[in-house]
């Protein structure tokens, strides 16, 4: 029994770390990366060529 729970906890405890660290907002916001534009069109070319 003991060894069920010394491998279950920290499982557990991983578990919980990541299901929060996937539901955060910032998660894909990269500062490092360069800002893009706002996309226009499937090119990204405005109308004007």
């Amino acid at each position: 029994m003991i060894d069920l729970l010394a491998l279950g906890v920290p499982h557990l405890v991983m578990a919980l770390a990541i299901w929060r660290l996937v539901h955060r907002a910032d998660l894909d916001d990269d500062p490092a990366l360069p800002r893009r534009g706002p996309q226009h069109g499937a090119s990204g070319m405005d109308a004007r060529g």
